[in-house]
């Protein structure tokens, strides 16, 4: 019985050492190392080639190297037996509330104006809005988007949240489904995208939605970047609708050099730093799985493959 790293353009070798210190006697591979397929019964990855896991007939668990698992549901080729888990770590969703907290403030205090005023030698102090005068609204309230949402009150900012079906949460107003969207949106002056990747959420991010936003609403995208259309928001905040945006996640990473998101003066971009897996974080939760399997007990943090998370 084999365990199989597959991380092309990721390195492997922090996740080998964390998984040896965790279980010494593991039998690792490293792709596209040689071994015997056959012997494969867990893989963990990050963008595995399409198509490749269908070439273990032995395989029974793959798991994500993160808390996203789109990289894994988006490959048609994917073997139907084949169980899929996620991460699930507070530390991540710690990371991620922090930084979308920083990124509201910096919204509110005109940060990036004054950055872009600092290099032109402007002195140009503008007013600002206070946090308890904002609402801001969280679309998806999984583990991330709920540690967001306690940063934000805790920070004493007004918060609501949407998801497709209804979550627990006592502190905020939770919206659901396609018919309590626009109810939603037409209160959010901070819309914060932390929404899992599916065939129904892909583009959600769109003239359509942003429209039904109010009047200077800014939006951060944090979750996947093909949840945005990248043309309907540069549209939106140029006809002065939008006020601006925040990116960390976009289609293609990193964006090529010409891209106008580089350098439009009302949105700020961050190479996919928001909450970063660390593996001595969360390797052992992927080695309590590995032992499940072997006993044949219930998996931890498994992915639903008809819902895509």
């Amino acid at each position: 019985m084999s365990f199989l790293i597959v991380s092309p353009g990721k390195d492997p070798k922090p996740w080998v050492e964390a998984l040896k210190n965790q279980h010494p006697g593991l039998n690792i591979y490293v792709y596209p190392e040689d071994h015997n397929n056959e012997e494969v019964e867990f893989a963990l990855t990050w963008n595995h080639p399409r198509g490749l896991f269908k070439n273990y007939p032995n395989l029974k668990v793959v798991a994500s190297m993160g808390a996203g698992v789109d990289h894994i549901t988006s490959d048609k080729d994917f073997p139907e037996n084949v169980t899929i888990t996620r991460v699930v770590d507070p530390l991540l969703s710690e990371d991620m509330g922090y930084f979308v907290l920083s990124l509201c403030l910096n919204h509110l205090r005109n940060l990036g104006h004054y950055q872009q005023n600092e290099i032109e030698e402007k002195w140009e102090p503008m007013g600002y809005d206070r946090n308890k005068d904002i609402s801001v609204g969280i679309m998806g309230i999984g583990e991330m988007g709920k540690a967001a949402a306690k940063k934000l009150l805790n920070n004493d900012f007004k918060v609501r949240s949407w998801s497709r079906t209804s979550k627990d949460f006592d502190q905020i107003n939770n919206f659901v489904g396609d018919e309590e969207l626009e109810e939603f949106l037409s209160e959010t002056q901070v819309l914060i995208n932390l929404l899992p990747l599916t065939p129904q959420t892909e583009k959600i991010l769109n003239k359509e939605l942003f429209e039904q936003l109010p009047e200077g609403a800014y939006v951060i995208n944090v979750a996947r970047g093909e949840h945005l259309v990248e043309q309907d928001l540069l549209e939106m905040i140029d006809s002065g609708h939008l006020s601006g945006a925040a990116l960390d996640v976009f289609w293609e990473e990193p964006i090529r050099d010409e891209h106008p998101f580089w350098k439009h003066p009302k949105i700020r971009v961050t190479p996919h730093i928001a909450s970063v897996t660390h593996p001595n974080s969360v390797v052992p939760q992927i080695v309590d799985n590995y032992e499940r399997m072997k006993e044949e007990d219930p998996l931890k943090n498994v992915v639903e493959k008809e819902r895509g998370y």
